[in-house]
């Protein structure tokens, strides 16, 4: 079955290249597909065109499907091209003529509209909990370590002290950028598309506010070719949204598969949470970093393909369009799994404590060195050739005090302020 059947048949060459996996990927979208349909029903009802009986019914029904839908019943055999005509379907084999009048005023462009918009909130909802718990994890890490110093690199190089509390207090910030762009992709599916119909609007009397408050959007998109246009907009601020988050795992991934090596040794976690050689008997390998650090990389390209998918396309509905699922619903899936798995990890991980006890992360104090000489009157300059030409002939030691001083200066991680700023992008 074809919402658009006129009684002619397509090749079954043509059908199967145009559906492609919509069937597979419609399944995590039907439930959201009945949502809408309900908050139609509703407004068809309100304005005449159902009558209290029939709106009834027909509630009842997608009630039921709804419920079938969450049980994992549902399914989209062959025969039908999409969650709508299946559901179309089964309203008209349980109603005959009721079922018929459900597509009343609008079309399957408004209809995926607003069911992949519905989606989006919900899984960006989702995705903000998860980054929140991270965040969570991140900073009561940076508090519980903050008093431990961890040498600090530039281009790999041993370059100034830093401290475990810093490290983790850093990603835990990063996240609040990421929670920026998920919010602004949030406000931009948060617009209800639908009666824009086929992206020209409807000859009927709808109402599009009342839809708009059944279903929970903010608000409407007035403009109903805008609202069409909005097609390939959520989906790339989405994808935006996605590839920041994931850069910000990424990286934190990297960190943790280098410190894990034994040539740094800074962290560890239990052997359960590691994996093994077939043939070397000493490996624990940090497979679960390497897997996010490879997951949230790939996310980078995201936005990109989304984008370079919906390069000149004009106004109104293009069959390309229905490609943006194929990128987007899979990325979502696994940027969620990304955040679960590392947040389940970093609650288990383990810090040494005695990192700088190493004579080569003396050279992490040269700045502490040539910062004392300047207090004391010798230029900027020439304090720096001084430090230097110690280091050169391998003479240099840390200041007495250096690490305590930077103990000091380090656990001042401003964590409450860090949490209030997250507090506020969060809501």
């Amino acid at each position: 079955m074809k919402l658009w059947e006129k009684g002619l048949k397509t090749d079954e060459k043509i059908d199967r290249f145009t559906v492609g996996n919509d069937r597979e990927l419609d399944l995590l979208l039907a439930k959201y597909d009945v949502i809408a349909s309900k908050a139609h029903c509703k407004m068809l009802h309100a304005i005449g065109l159902l009558t209290e009986q029939e709106q009834t019914a027909l509630l009842t029904e997608l009630d039921g499907i709804g419920k079938s839908i969450e049980a994992g019943r549902f399914t989209i055999e062959e025969s039908f091209e999409d969650m709508h005509s299946k559901i179309e379907y089964l309203l008209i084999e349980k109603l005959g003529d009721t079922g018929k009048k459900i597509h009343t005023a609008r079309s399957r462009n408004d209809q995926v509209l607003v069911a992949l918009q519905l989606y989006v909130k919900e899984e960006l909802t989702t995705i903000k909990g998860l980054v929140l718990e991270l965040f969570d994890v991140l900073l009561g890490l940076a508090d519980q370590h903050k008093a431990l110093l961890l040498p600090g690199y530039t281009h790999l190089q041993v370059a100034m002290p830093s401290s475990f509390g810093l490290w983790f207090s850093a990603y835990a910030e990063s996240l609040i950028d990421d929670m920026i762009l998920l919010n602004a992709a949030y406000h931009i599916a948060d617009q209800n598309p639908l009666g824009s119909a086929a992206g020209y609007g409807s000859s009927f009397p709808i109402d599009r506010e009342m839809t708009t408050g059944e279903m929970g959007f903010s608000t409407l998109k007035y403009n109903v070719v805008a609202a069409q246009m909005g097609r390939g907009k959520v989906e790339t601020s989405t994808a935006r949204a996605l590839a920041s988050t994931g850069a910000t795992l990424a990286k934190m991934a990297m960190d943790i598969c280098l410190y894990m090596n034994q040539n740094f040794d800074f962290i560890s976690f239990p052997d359960d949470l590691t994996t093994g050689s077939s043939i070397m008997p000493h490996k624990k390998n940090p497979d679960v970093f390497e897997l996010v650090r490879g997951k949230c990389n790939t996310l980078q390209a995201l936005p990109n393909t989304l984008s370079l998918l919906l390069t000149n396309l004009p106004s109104g509905y293009h069959r390309d369009l229905q490609l943006t699922k194929n990128s987007l619903i899979p990325a979502i899936q696994e940027l969620k799994a990304c955040l679960d798995i590392t947040t389940f990890s970093l609650k288990k991980v383990r810090v040494r404590e005695d990192i700088l006890q190493d004579p080569k992360y003396n050279l992490l104090f040269t700045v502490d060195a040539l910062n004392e000489l300047v207090k004391k009157g010798t230029p900027f300059r020439d304090a720096y050739k001084e430090v230097a030409s110690v280091v050169e002939k391998g003479q240099f030691e840390a200041p007495k005090d250096a690490r305590h001083t930077h103990l000091g200066s380090l656990g001042n991680l401003a964590l409450d302020k860090i949490r209030e700023k997250m507090d506020a992008f969060s809501k």
